[in-house]
C-alpha cells in the first residue's frame, strides 16, 4: 500500500505497533486490532503484516476509511458496516463446542450485538442472534424460551435500564454475559446506568463487560462455549 512515511514497511510498522503474531498458537484465539485511534495508514500496514504472516485477525471499530485500508491489503476480508468489524479470512472456522446466543434488547443495540455475534463466529463457535426482546414487552422474550435454554452461553446486550440480563439469567441454566450499551436518554449517562444495573444484578451467573464492548462479550462467550 502507499504510505507517506519514510523507510521500509517493517520499520514504519515498528514505530507504532508490536504485533502479537503468536497469540493464536499461545491462547487459541487470533489477534484483534482496535482501529479507533489509529490512522487508516497504520491499520493498513498492520493488515499487510498479518496477511504476510498468514495470521487470522479481527479488526474492530473500523470506520469506512479504516475498512478501505484493510481491504486494500486483504481484498476478500468480510466487512460488516453496521458494527465496523472486519474479519480475515472472511470465512469463520468450522464451529466446535457449544452455541453462543446473542440477545439484543432493542434495535438500537444491534451494532453492539452484531460485534459480539461475529466475534464468537470467527472464534470458532456457532452463534445466533435474537433481536428486540427487551423487558418492555416481556412476552417477546418468553416466546423464545426453548431457544434460550438450548444455548451454552448467552450474551445479553441492553441499554436504557439494563434490566434484561437479570431477567434472562433467571430463566436459563447457561451463564450470561451482560453488555451495557450507550443507548438511552440523558439519565442513562451513555451506558453508565445499565452498567451499574448489570453489576448489581441479583441473578447469579451474570458476568459484565464494559459499555458497548461487543467484542469482549463475544470473546468471553466463545471461551465459555469452547469444547471441553
Amino acid at each position: 500500500m502507499a504510505d507517506d512515511a519514510e523507510g521500509a514497511p517493517e520499520q514504519v510498522l515498528a514505530a507504532f505497533a508490536n504485533l502479537d503474531l503468536d497469540r493464536e498458537r499461545r491462547r487459541g484465539y487470533p489477534e484483534a486490532v482496535y482501529c479507533r485511534g489509529k490512522t487508516p495508514e497504520q491499520v493498513g500496514l498492520i493488515a499487510a503484516a498479518l496477511r504476510d504472516h498468514g495470521a487470522r485477525a479481527l479488526f474492530t471499530r473500523a470506520t469506512s476509511a479504516h475498512a478501505a485500508a484493510v481491504l486494500g491489503e486483504m481484498p476478500a476480508a468480510e466487512y460488516d458496516t453496521d458494527c465496523g468489524l472486519l474479519a480475515w479470512p472472511p470465512d469463520p472456522p468450522e464451529p466446535v463446542g457449544g452455541t453462543v446466543l446473542v440477545v439484543a434488547a432493542g434495535t438500537a443495540d444491534r451494532p453492539v450485538a452484531l460485534e459480539a455475534l461475529l466475534t464468537a463466529r470467527h472464534l470458532g463457535r456457532a452463534a445466533d442472534l435474537i433481536m428486540d426482546v427487551g423487558v418492555a414487552g416481556l412476552h417477546r422474550l418468553l416466546g423464545r424460551l426453548d431457544v434460550l435454554r438450548s444455548a451454552r452461553v448467552i450474551v445479553v446486550v441492553a441499554g436504557m435500564d439494563g434490566a434484561l440480563p437479570a431477567v434472562v439469567a433467571g430463566l436459563v441454566p447457561a451463564p450470561v454475559v451482560a453488555v451495557p450499551t450507550s443507548t438511552g436518554y440523558g439519565a442513562s449517562f451513555e451506558g453508565l446506568a445499565p452498567l451499574l444495573t448489570m453489576l448489581n444484578s441479583c441473578a447469579p451467573g451474570v458476568a459484565v463487560v464494559n459499555i458497548d464492548n461487543g467484542y469482549g462479550a463475544g470473546h468471553l462467550a466463545a471461551q465459555i462455549a469452547a469444547p471441553a
